[in-house]
């Protein structure tokens, strides 16, 4: 066994030291040169070299590897903050312990011996031995060194171990493969190893002598064609025949033909001026030329006419879509009035004198067509608000754009680039406008609500020009430089949430609020559209599948769960396709679907909302809550318990629900005598309201009369009624204050089979947004006291003993 040496430790970045190889070191650190002036001080001067698995400043032995090289300094020569070394590889050593003296690293290492091939005239071996030797002459010729030299000093080495450290130490490979070869020792496989690293990098020096030969005779075609092309040139222009000037003609003739405001008539003129004075062949031509080609096909003023006829575009906004009212509405308001403004301007032409109007600027001109309004298309996911603007798109006669904002996070997105920047273009907008070939559209701006910021800036800031009806006629795009005027389109922008957008943004949008459908509306939906849709993309018709009321009814309440009708469409779909399978497979021609064949078809139901309790209970009321998939009920319990005067709340429950249920017992306790229990019966004792469906978070003022009512039910014995339910925000004075998503909350309450409704006072006039059948089939009871809510939703414990006597669920009142 080899004897064991204390050398001191230099430890290497980035490097590794080879047996038989000879390096220049530069040495910096405090630490590596006191171990420098240890080494010096023996007349052998060894020092171990290891290197560093990362490149730190500090030296930790968990940072070395095990297996460094005991190397001999040669030269040395001092310098400005640290010294220069020749170090010359001794032998391979494993470092069997690490120790700090006097503010540098020492190392107890052992010598690791090469383990020799079995038999070294083994053919094998010498073949490999051979090809190693050969590819290294190789590679190194190939690295620019004088063949003679090479081989000098590959002769020099005969030994298959020692040889492959030499070319190991001059190959250029990252670190960890050099210390993988540094602590293989059996010599075969270094050999081997060594061999692939030098025919890789050979492959690699192939491939750039071949790039560097395409690139050079690419180049040299490049000349050859431009010369050729001037040759070209010059021959055209004796013949009077140029492309490159007919082409400019062309473009010069089309930018004539259009009536474009002052600001970019004279920038195209200056622009022209500059692609005449310009080399065709440079890149600042083409960047001119397709500046000016965007110009030419910018819509500056082509309009569309817009079809005035109201009876014909009530009757496509009637056939593309069922409801909706307040947005045909909307629509149709817009086209009344420009249909007035179109008639005074004729009765105008006539009787008024142009001199006359010259002279007064002031004066409003009925001429001038009727600036577009912004509207906003506002609510929840699959409720129409994106096809019902191509729609609009179709009654107005107008062309339809539609460009979504979704992860928009560059301003850019919306002005262009500047035309400085390589590969600038125009933002969404003026491309936009471009497609639509008019300046009159119906711009849809889709998911606006959606819009992202970033360091880039904010393109909702952009968006202020854009849908400012007093500004857009003079929109700037980076790339245009020139205004651009917006004023004539009907914008559209759509967005789920209204508190995602930016007030500002908000502010210069009309706002239509886009509510969910009921189960009528999405029965008439599915009838007329969706059904019809999904027989034609699978191949079907009303003849092979006939799907019956109940059947949907069946769909839209047991696997949707939506406030628009995507799920229902998709789930209309699945039916289809798998009639269309049985249909294909010979099985039957002919399919009706009725209520029974949906489980049989989809599955279990997906969807279990919840229904009206059977009975009143004690501590037991009904509320009502409103999510953007729609409205439904749900329960809050309250009981009582011997504890300290607490009040325990579960049901995952939000800061405001939370507040309005302290709020609710406030009012019990100040209110006892009224209410009909002791004050003492509350104390001493914990009041816990739970809200099922833990797991969900809930919160908001709305649940407050349903949490008082629950408790005020619990404390006088009273039981609440289970066929109402109730919605507002309490006060501690009792009061009940108004609250929102009056219509999806009561829609959601007569699925749920609910009879009679307890709704604030001043949400009374929402009432006539709710479909007639369902104002018909509920009673409401509007209130601005809690008392009158106890009133209509307690009952008496006479009427609960009497109930529970005859065995009635419920007892006419």
């Amino acid at each position: 066994m080899s004897e064991r040496l204390t050398l001191p430790v230099l430890p290497l970045r980035d490097m590794v030291l080879f047996p038989e190889v000879t390096t220049p070191v530069s040495a910096g650190r405090r630490g590596t040169l006191r171990a420098i002036e240890q080494a010096l001080k023996d007349e052998k001067r060894l020092i171990f070299t290891i290197a560093q698995r990362e490149n730190t400043e500090q030296v930790s032995p968990a940072n070395l590897y095990a297996i460094g090289t005991v190397a001999r300094i040669g030269q040395m020569q001092r310098g400005l903050g640290g010294v220069q070394l020749i170090l010359h590889g001794e032998f391979r050593a494993t470092a069997l312990h690490y120790q700090e003296r006097d503010g540098y690293l020492e190392a107890i290492v052992r010598e690791a011996e090469d383990i020799p091939p079995n038999d070294p005239s083994d053919a094998l071996f010498q073949a490999l031995y051979k090809e190693a030797r050969e590819r290294a002459a190789e590679l190194g010729q190939k690295s620019g060194l004088p063949e003679d030299v090479v081989q000098q000093v590959l002769d020099s080495v005969t030994d298959p171990g020692k040889f492959a450290d030499l070319v190991a130490g001059y190959l250029e490979i990252k670190t960890p493969e050099r210390q993988q070869l540094l602590e293989t020792l059996v010599v075969e496989n270094r050999l081997r190893q060594v061999l692939v690293h030098v025919q890789r990098q050979i492959a690699v020096s192939d491939a750039q002598e071949e790039i560097k030969s395409q690139v050079q005779e690419e180049i040299g075609e490049r000349q050859k064609e431009l010369y050729l092309r001037e040759q070209l040139k010059a021959i055209r222009r004796e013949l009077g025949d140029s492309d490159d000037e007919r082409e400019a003609d062309e473009l010069r003739q089309k930018l004539e033909k259009l009536e474009l405001p002052e600001p970019a008539q004279k920038e195209v003129e200056r622009e022209l001026a500059r692609l005449e004075r310009t080399s065709k062949e440079s890149m600042e031509a083409q960047v001119i030329r397709t500046y000016l080609e965007w110009i030419a096909e910018l819509p500056w003023s082509t309009r569309s006419e817009d079809s005035l006829d109201l009876s014909r575009a009530e009757q496509v906004l009637e056939e593309d879509h069922y409801g909706l009212k307040d947005v045909k509405e909307r629509v149709l308001e817009f086209l009344a009035v420009r249909q007035l403004r179109e008639a005074a301007r004729r009765a105008g032409e006539g009787g008024h004198d142009e001199g006359a109007a010259r002279e007064m600027p002031g004066q409003d001109d009925d001429r001038l067509p009727a600036k577009g309004p912004i509207l906003l298309f506002l609510g929840p996911p699959g409720t129409g608000k994106t096809s019902i603007a191509k729609s609009i798109a179709r009654a107005m006669g107008r062309k339809y754009v539609r460009i979504s904002l979704g992860g928009a996070r560059d301003e850019a997105d919306i002005r262009g680039h500047r035309r400085t920047y390589v590969g600038a273009m125009p933002g969404r907008i003026i491309q936009g406008m471009k497609q639509a070939g008019t300046k009159n559209p119906v711009f849809l701006l889709d998911e606006v609500d959606k819009l992202g910021v970033s360091f880039q800036g904010d393109p909702a800031a952009a968006l202020l020009e854009v849908l400012d009806p007093a500004q857009n006629d003079s929109f700037t795009d980076h790339y245009l430089g020139v205004p651009f005027d917006l004023s004539e389109v009907l914008f559209i922008a759509t967005a789920n949430f209204a508190q995602s957008i930016p007030g500002p943004l908000l502010d210069r949008m009309e706002s239509v609020e886009f509510t969910g459908y009921t189960e009528h509306e999405k029965l008439a939906i599915a009838r007329q559209y969706l059904i019809p849709r999904q027989l034609k993309e699978n191949g079907l018709d009303t003849e092979t599948l006939q799907i019956d009321d109940a059947a949907v009814r069946s769909v839209v309440s047991g696997y949707t769960r939506e406030a628009g009708v995507r799920q229902l469409e998709r789930e209309m779909g699945r039916l289809a396709r798998k009639v269309a399978r049985r249909i294909a497979g010979g099985a039957q021609r002919r399919v009706t679907i009725a209520e029974a064949d949906v489980r049989e078809q989809l599955g279990r139901p997906k969807v279990h909302p919840e229904r009206a309790a059977l009975e009143d209970t004690v501590g037991v009321a009904t509320g009502m809550y409103y999510t953007p998939s729609g409205g439904d009920i749900m329960f809050v319990e309250a009981s009582l318990m011997p504890g300290k005067d607490e009040l325990v709340l579960t049901g995952h429950l939000g800061d405001v629900m939370k507040e309005s249920a302290r709020a609710a017992l406030t009012y019990a306790k100040t209110h006892a005598a009224e209410l009909g229990f002791p004050a003492e019966a509350i104390r001493d004792r914990d009041v816990h309201i739970h809200v099922p469906a833990g797991a969900i978070p809930k919160d908001g003022p709305s649940a407050g009369v349903t949490m008082a009512t629950a408790l005020i039910s619990a404390l006088t014995g009273r039981p609440a009624r289970h066929d109402v339910a109730m919605t507002g925000e309490v006060t501690l004075s009792g009061r009940v204050l108004p609250i929102g998503g009056l219509k999806e909350k009561v829609l959601g309450a007569a699925r749920a089979g609910i009879a009679e409704i307890v709704l604030p006072k001043e949400n009374e006039p929402e009432l006539d947004d709710l479909p007639e059948e369902v104002r018909h089939t509920l009673v409401f009871h509007p209130v601005q006291e809690l008392a009158e809510v106890l009133q209509v939703a307690l009952l008496s414990r006479e009427a609960k003993v009497v109930d529970e006597l005859v065995g009635a669920a419920g007892k006419p009142r």
